[in-house]
């Protein structure tokens, strides 16, 4: 038996504002749509058009409060060639929020708080 990972999932409180995110952030673009019917949500799974993982964000419009991300200790990676552009990017959409200098890597994080890792190639 082998498990291969299939995709993460993070719920939203604007889908619509997740999805202009993560394709302008990511260049993550809608794949397929799900309503389940055990529950009143939208899951939307985006993809890089490249590798086989997948971000499903979940939306549940009945909900009201912001998603707690308690000690916001997980996060998702993504690794990008030219670590300057997607830099310059992010710096523009100032969703940058840490930044180490002796590190090659930063994190942004996305409107409902989730943090994304940017890593070279």
């Amino acid at each position: 038996m082998k498990f291969r990972f299939a995709h993460n999932c993070v719920f939203v409180s604007d889908l619509e504002r997740s999805l202009k995110f993560y394709e302008e952030a990511l260049g993550l673009k809608p794949v397929r749509t799900m309503h389940p019917s055990d529950m009143d949500a939208t899951l939307v799974f985006v993809s890089d058009g490249e590798s086989a993982h997948e971000l499903e964000l979940g939306y549940v419009p009945a909900r009201t409060a912001p998603y707690s991300q308690g000690d916001n200790e997980f996060h998702v990676a993504f690794s990008v060639e030219d670590m300057e552009a997607a830099h310059a990017l992010h710096e523009k959409m100032g969703c940058i929020v840490r930044d180490p200098e002796t590190e090659p890597v930063y994190f942004i994080q996305d409107p409902d708080g989730y943090l994304i890792e940017i890593i070279p190639a």
